[in-house]
């Protein structure tokens, strides 16, 4: 059983920054991914980023190239967002979860752990 914490979120001007943070505990593995996801009412759940624990491959949806990145570190057991140059639209609750899969990782079904989520809001 894996139990995920995330924090960070709260309210921040459109181009700011906010750096989410997501640390696990209880059973651990070997390999798998960690992944970030976001939500906005009346929006499905959305991939954000994701990062395998032993290699850092990494992947990013679309929309925030150039803006996000995921890191880790692995003797704290905590995975990062930095998020820059936020936007309205970033506006949502985001999630982090772990997979025991390292492929197919962009994929919300992929993932068997999940943290209770934390607010990100973006004023105009």
């Amino acid at each position: 059983q894996v139990q995920l914490v995330e924090s960070g979120g709260g309210l921040v001007q459109a181009g700011g920054s906010l750096r989410l943070s997501c640390e696990a505990s209880g059973r651990t593995f070997s390999s798998g991914t960690m992944g970030w996801f976001r939500q906005s009412p009346g929006k499905e759940r959305e991939f954000v980023a994701a990062t395998t624990w032993s290699g850092s491959t990494k992947y990013y949806a679309d929309f925030v190239k150039g803006r996000f990145t995921i890191s880790r570190d692995n003797a704290k057991n905590t995975v990062y967002l930095q998020m820059n140059s936020l936007k309205s639209e970033d506006t949502a609750v985001y999630y982090c979860a772990v997979s025991r899969r390292i492929t197919g990782v962009i994929a919300a079904r992929a993932y068997d752990y999940w943290g209770q989520g934390t607010q990100v809001t973006v004023s105009s």
